[in-house]
């Protein structure tokens, strides 16, 4: 395992410069985790810790209770607030190999109003098969955000979640797509809302929507996982 928890921690270490080279967080605020393949742990971002001190010997290596493993991090570090949320993920959706959660502002400004992102643009369509779903309001520091996401996500099209008051949460089967999911989510919030601001914006029919999402999904790209990686 030693070899292959290592590659993970450095994954998950050069992920979190991806969301500060997108802009979809500020400060500390932000984390992504990715799962440990054939083990029951995952490993996650530091809390309070700035992104530009982020390194692989930093990450926190978590059970799938939330549980800092003795021995597997640094002594002198605590996990992510966001912890118990990513842990409730892992044991309810064990296709997740990465949770991403940020602050991105278009994002969050849906999240604000408790408002679906409508799908009246093809991207979305091939992202996310449809809207972007609300899930509940609900308070950090125990599993709830993570019940709010399972709940929401389960069964739905859509990698990524607003949790209404608080922001965007995305899912993936890698790290780095929950990643893709999270720069997407905000980048469709920014056009819907400069779209929204000119005038009525036109949904695109659920037909249309299905037909888009399974040639993106099936279809597209070079290789079975390229969608994952462009």
């Amino acid at each position: 395992m030693t070899g292959e928890l290592q590659r993970v921690r450095e994954d998950v270490a050069d992920l979190h410069a991806e969301l500060v080279r997108w802009g979809l967080v500020m400060w500390t605020a932000g984390n992504v985790s990715a799962r440990v393949p054939g083990e029951d742990l995952f490993v996650i971002k530091p809390s309070g810790v700035a992104y530009s001190d982020i390194t692989a010997e930093s990450m926190i290596v978590c059970d799938l209770d939330g549980r800092a493993v003795p021995g597997l991090s640094r002594d002198d570090l605590r996990p992510s607030s966001d912890t118990a949320a990513h842990a409730y993920v892992y044991r309810h959706m064990p296709e997740v190999g990465g949770v991403v959660h940020t602050h991105s502002p278009y994002a969050t400004s849906w999240a604000a109003r408790g408002e679906e992102i409508p799908c009246c643009l093809t991207m979305m369509a091939d992202e996310f098969g449809g809207p972007v779903p609300v899930g509940p309001f609900a308070v950090i520091g125990d599993d709830s955000i993570g019940r709010g996401i399972v709940e929401t996500l389960r069964g739905h099209r859509s990698r990524a979640v607003l949790m209404q008051n608080h922001g965007p949460f995305t899912i993936g089967v890698t790290a780095k797509d929950a990643v893709k999911a999270a720069v997407m989510v905000e980048d469709v919030a920014r056009t819907v809302h400069l779209a929204r601001a000119g005038g009525d914006i036109l949904p695109i029919e659920q037909d249309r929507i299905d037909s888009l999402f399974e040639r993106y999904q099936n279809v597209y790209g070079q290789a079975e996982d390229a969608r994952r990686q462009s």
